[in-house]
């Protein structure tokens, strides 16, 4: 006879009776396995725990645990351990009896979610603590205190079970979670829960804030090996968003945070637009934490309220930073900040930096930098900022000995979510000997730029691309030259393979020099140079470049740049990332290419929260006589 079983989603947990078959709710929250008891543990030493775990055990009791897994299946034996907290925490005690007891209960319950989770709704757990069924425990058990108390856990899967059929009942009807369900797949739970959660999104993305499902339930033939769905969802008015209230701000402005958001009064309801200003929130960097919610129910005017709960972080803060190469030497830098300066999340930051430590023992050939960056978000409107910089320089690398001074200004707006455009001002005072002699500039330009962001991931993209052109019409007062400078970089990437485990990376970058009475009249620091860690790696830095008859080098008028990387990833932290990089630098405003050269290599990669570490090993293919041989690069992110 076939025989159905009912396992609603939404609900309590029950049994069947007189077949010792256990079954835990599937709770509309997402699966109980979904987290460990701890994030890791790395030579006896644990990493991010929480205030609890780290409080001495109240009456501690040691057991030991046997978890049998009877299908074989090495794979679901995994997640098994992965969900059970006695097999995580199974190196330290529970506090008393009772707890040993509890903790049993509970891993029964996020055992059969973690089966429910592998499709197996057929699946039986049973747990004994020193020989005893968990039923059958009294109320307050009492458990010998010379030894360990043993703890048995034996599971039997129950064999897999697919889709059948998928009802979709009220307002869920004509919508489209085919992404997770589709009859014959596995039915997995937590394919069922990000289901419901579809259309319910898919009903929110129509400017319905009041969507919510009203059944999700699954109904289980134990003949057939199978699961029929329903879900059902009410979607509720669509509403325009109302007022934007802001709790939680102590030194920030309020009505500061409700403009930036620009989550606008009028403007149709969208959970894009709210992910949207919840991550334009985040990145003003004064919030440790950043929550949207709009309310249960519409304002009389038939607006949904909004309320954006935030706490503030800390707005100070100090760092500092290092990077090696064996072609310029270490490399420090420190900073100190402030993110809310006059409480609209104004920042300024002053940082300084020492370079090619090592290169060379004379602290007077080293180079030095500091500066001072104030940015003011919202200066002229939600989509602009104001910055301004000041900064000083002494740089003695190999073409050329400078002290430069710099003052900036300028304004960045927003044009959409992947592209902005800034334009400004800057003064630069320059003091330079080189090739041509000891000069003096004083320089003015007005830096424009556009730039085209596309990329997943800032720090390590695996799809999209960063396109950029600017452009720096300059006078240099001392010489009366006027020369403008014009550079437009790209730089794409391809993700091959389900998990993106090997990165196609190329990047493209062009610049031309215009102008000016002659090389000598543009100040050294804005000619083109290529050659080190950023641009073609194997050469030191600056090394690529036009050079005179006594091999002094000039700085060139234009440059093209290329770079080709393969980021294969081995392990889910460690990757590896044999690239070729090609430049030439030419005297003239059109590149000639007679001087084209080339650097190869392989370089390592450590995935961190923070960025991957990079360490990169390249040889120039066609090397300067007495240059450079090899290059060691190391830093923190991708190279580009």
């Amino acid at each position: 006879m076939r025989k159905r079983m009912r396992l609603p989603i939404v609900g309590a947990a029950y049994r069947k009776v007189g077949t010792a078959f256990a079954v835990a709710a599937l709770v509309a929250c997402g699966p109980l396995s979904a987290s460990n008891a701890y994030a890791f543990k790395i030579f006896g030493m644990r990493f991010f725990e929480n205030e609890e775990e780290k409080n001495p055990v109240v009456d501690p009791v040691n057991y030991s645990l046997t978890l049998t897994e009877k299908s074989g299946d090495d794979d679901l034996k995994d997640v098994l351990e992965n969900s059970s907290r006695l097999f995580q925490d199974k190196e330290e005690p529970v506090s008393g009896n009772l707890g040993l007891a509890i903790k049993a209960r509970d891993d029964r319950d996020r055992l059969l979610a973690a089966l429910y989770e592998q499709a197996r709704y057929g699946g039986v757990v049973t747990v004994k603590v020193n020989g005893q069924d968990i039923d059958t425990l009294p109320p307050d058990p009492v458990f010998p205190n010379d030894a360990p108390v043993p703890v048995e856990i034996t599971v039997t899967p129950g064999p897999v079970f697919t889709l059948g059929e998928v009802v979709l009942k009220g307002d869920a009807v004509g919508k489209r979670p085919d992404e997770y369900l589709k009859p014959g797949n596995r039915a997995d739970s937590t394919l069922i829960i990000k289901a419901g959660e579809k259309v319910v999104e898919d009903l929110k993305e129509e400017g319905r804030p009041l969507a919510r499902l009203t059944d999700r339930s699954v109904v289980a033939d134990h003949a057939t090996n199978t699961v029929d769905v329903i879900i059902a969802a009410e979607g509720g008015p669509v509403a325009p968003v109302g007022a934007v209230s802001v709790t939680g701000t102590k030194t920030v402005d309020p009505e500061f945070v409700a403009e930036y958001s620009r989550l606008n009064g009028g403007d149709l309801y969208s959970p894009e637009e709210i992910r949207k200003a919840s991550e334009r929130l985040r990145q003003l960097g004064v919030f440790s934490s950043i929550t949207i919610k709009e309310a249960t129910v519409l304002a009389p005017d038939g607006t949904i309220p909004m309320t954006i709960e935030v706490s503030e972080g800390k707005h100070r803060y100090v760092g500092a930073g290092a990077q090696y190469s064996t072609t310029d030497g270490f490399g420090i830098q420190g900073y100190w900040g402030h993110r809310n300066l006059f409480g609209r999340a104004e920042s300024l930051r002053l940082e300084g930096s020492v370079s090619r430590i090592g290169e060379t023992t004379d602290v007077g050939s080293l180079d030095y930098s500091a500066g001072l960056i104030f940015a003011k978000p919202g200066a002229f409107g939600p989509t602009t900022t104001f910055n301004a910089s000041l900064k000083a320089q002494l740089l003695d690398p190999d073409a050329y000995k400078a002290t430069i001074f710099t003052g900036a200004a300028g304004v960045t707006a927003e044009l959409s979510e992947t592209d902005t455009i800034s334009a400004g001002g800057e003064l630069q005072w320059a003091d330079v000997e080189d090739a041509f002699g000891t000069n003096e500039y004083l320089t003015a330009s007005i830096p424009i730029e556009y730039i085209r962001d596309t990329r997943d991931n800032k720090l390590n993209p695996t799809e999209g691309y960063r396109a950029s052109i600017n452009a720096k019409p300059s006078y240099e007062i001392n010489g009366q030259a006027f020369f403008s400078s014009f550079e437009g970089s790209a730089s794409a990437y391809l993700g091959l393979g389900e998990e993106n485990r090997v990165v196609l990376a190329g990047r493209l970058g062009v610049g031309v020099l215009a102008g000016g009475d002659g090389l000598a009249s543009i100040p050294a620091n804005r000619r083109f140079y290529l050659g080190g860690g950023g641009t073609v790696r194997g050469y030191s830095y600056q090394e690529i470049s036009p050079r005179n008859g006594d091999d002094e080098i000039l700085g060139g008028r234009s440059y093209v740049n290329a770079t080709v990387e393969a980021r294969i990833g081995i392990t889910e932290k460690i990757g590896l990332v044999p690239f070729i990089d090609v430049g030439t630098v030419s005297a003239k405003t059109a590149p000639d290419f007679s001087d084209l050269r080339a650097g190869a290599g392989l370089g390592l990669r450590y995935n961190t929260p923070f960025g991957p570490i990079r360490l990169d090993v390249a040889l120039p293919l066609n090397a300067y006589p007495d240059g450079t041989k090899y290059g060691i690069y190391a830093g923190i992110g991708q190279s580009f």
